[in-house]
């Protein structure tokens, strides 16, 4: 009723009023822009897209990582021309700078540190940054000799929803499957340090030869990670899910 009585009223009101001359009108209104671009990007390229596009697996490798300590040794990390992948579970990374959430009482583990600092030389914050955790380089995998390094992009998939992170973190040589209390937060799992996590069911896809910079600048991330996916996912229909290639600069430093 509201819209129609306003629609009746503004025909009168053109009958009645002066004819305006064309260049006089107010120019039209531009649509709005979302207020969270971000949150857009971030589910431009679906997760159900990535998945399929790392559904083979072309070891990269020299062996297996575990999950966690005394877990069987059965995860190979994967690579393609562009990127490297796993499928994992998630343990909770609450390391770096300390907060609330993320302190020597809320995690028995806790450290004060991070392999990459932020710009201004202080360890990134787990609570506020999503990043992922890659292992300490070994005999089985390093992840530098794959253009990967601090602030390298990651896709991070869960069930139906992408989360775009920074490689941020290292951790011990034969377990994968790590990432920040703002990345499990922001894939609704459950982001306690002690005893939270994801069992299984968590695809990690590190794009090769990315950076953000400043590494705490999430947003770059994200502007980065959409762009790497779509080209990830198309060039994979293209050719047929990619070729691996191993041979990358060394973004390490």
């Amino acid at each position: 009723m509201r819209v129609q009585s306003l629609t009746l009223a503004a025909a009168s009101a053109a009958l009645l009023a002066p004819t305006t001359p064309p260049a006089l009108l107010a120019p039209t209104t531009p649509p709005a822009v979302s207020p969270h671009p971000a949150v857009w990007r971030e589910s431009m390229v679906s997760a159900a897209e990535l998945l399929a596009t790392v559904r083979d697996c072309t070891p990269v490798s020299r062996g297996r990582y575990r999950s966690d300590y005394g877990a069987p040794a059965n995860i190979p990390v994967c690579g393609t021309r562009d990127a490297v992948f796993w499928k994992a579970d998630m343990d909770i990374d609450c390391d770096g700078r300390p907060g609330p959430r993320c302190n020597r009482r809320t995690d028995p583990y806790f450290a004060a540190s991070t392999a990459y600092a932020q710009s201004d030389g202080r360890p990134l914050s787990a609570e506020r940054l999503p990043f992922i955790v890659v292992p300490a380089p070994s005999g089985l995998w390093d992840y530098r000799d794959h253009g990967i390094g601090g602030g390298s992009v990651v896709a991070v998939v869960y069930r139906d929803q992408v989360q775009y992170a920074v490689v941020g973190d290292t951790g011990p040589q034969d377990i994968i499957g790590e990432a920040s209390y703002a990345t499990a937060k922001a894939l609704g799992i459950r982001a306690d340090p002690h005893g939270g996590g994801a069992p299984s069911g968590v695809t990690y896809i590190v794009f090769k030869n990315t950076r953000v910079s400043p590494i705490e600048d999430h947003a770059a991330a994200v502007t980065e990670g959409e762009r790497a996916a779509r080209r990830f996912a198309d060039g994979s229909r293209a050719d047929g899910n990619g070729a691996a290639d191993d041979v990358s600069p060394d973004l390490s430093g």
